[in-house]
């Protein structure tokens, strides 16, 4: 990785902070030649959303935060806000973040798919899906269209690595960390990386299971948090659409979509669209995490080798069905 990283991120950290305040902490200086950055201390007993999810705790107002976070940072980035011209400056600008785009195309839609020395997965016990992974031709279709469209969809300012490790929370605070591979990208790149992450902790809970508590409470929990993500996000992204509809934005102009029944029927369209970017992303983020072990898959395995297999493999199955 470049030291050019932080750039991205401190700048990211300073826009999306500026769009959604509650839930960034205030970059205070940023020193480019130093790689450095002096932000806001995220104090105790915020932890690792990740590490919650482990623990079995209950975060009643994360759907609500995430909703918030995302609808504000994707939609004041887009075109559905800004004129051509900014958004292009900014489009530029953030290209310059060329290798941490480039690290993401290879973990996430190139990698799992081919034999490569950066794969690992629980071998022996995943070794007959993963090779199911490499060989389906259908599946390799759908990933080439993914990454196509990460590539060339310029739609907004994304996080770029929206996983439960960059998210910070209590039960009452949500603070989204860590947006170094922050750049112009698909919406629901980031949509799709905090809901594949819910599901794969979703099925992760049968491997933290135990006499005492069998998870299944916790599960629903997380299935209502994954609706209510999709459910609040979509009304606060259309309520901010609603209400900047006559603005600078100049992806539908107020001049030539100017009743309400033509822009209801755009906004349904937008909003299907965008579910279905979100679902693909996901199920690629999904497989990825599953196939491309990252080292705290690694620190956090279940000590029951039979269960972990169960739970890799039904994770699996869900990827690469969606």
């Amino acid at each position: 990785m470049t030291r050019e990283r932080a750039y991205f991120e401190a700048s990211a950290l300073r826009e999306h902070g500026r769009l959604c305040p509650d839930h960034v902490p205030e970059v205070y200086h940023f020193d480019r030649a130093m790689s450095l950055i002096g932000m806001r201390y995220i104090r105790p007993p915020h932890i690792i959303l990740r590490k919650g999810l482990i623990a079995g705790v209950q975060y009643p107002l994360l759907a609500d935060h995430m909703a918030d976070y995302m609808a504000k940072t994707l939609f004041f980035t887009s075109l559905l806000y800004n004129s051509t011209t900014d958004h292009k400056k900014q489009v530029a600008r953030y290209c310059e973040n060329v290798e941490m785009c480039r690290l993401t195309e290879q973990v996430v839609f190139s990698d799992p798919y081919m034999v490569s020395k950066y794969n690992r997965w629980n071998s022996p016990l995943l070794d007959k899906d993963a090779e199911a992974v490499r060989e389906d031709d259908g599946l390799k279709l759908e990933i080439g269209e993914l990454k196509s469209m990460f590539i060339e969809r310029a739609q907004a300012l994304i996080h770029g690595d929206l996983h439960t490790g960059s998210i910070m929370v209590t039960p009452d605070s949500t603070q989204v960390i860590d947006p170094e591979f922050a750049f112009y990208a698909p919406m629901g790149y980031d949509i799709g990386a905090f809901l594949g992450n819910l599901i794969l902790a979703y099925f992760a809970q049968d491997g933290h299971a135990d006499e005492a508590n069998d998870r299944k409470a916790y599960k629903q929990w997380i299935l209502k948090t994954i609706e209510e993500s999709w459910n609040l996000f979509q009304q606060k992204f259309l309520g901010l659409w609603n209400k900047h509809k006559d603005g600078n934005g100049e992806a539908y102009l107020p001049a030539i979509y100017n009743n309400p029944e033509l822009l209801s029927v755009v906004q349904k369209k937008y909003m299907t669209g965008l579910l279905h970017d979100s679902l693909g992303f996901g199920s690629a983020k999904m497989i990825r995490e599953l196939l491309e072990l990252p080292m705290w898959r690694i620190l956090t395995q279940s000590r029951m080798p039979a269960r972990e297999h169960h739970v890799s493999a039904a994770r699996l199955i869900v990827a690469r069905q969606s």
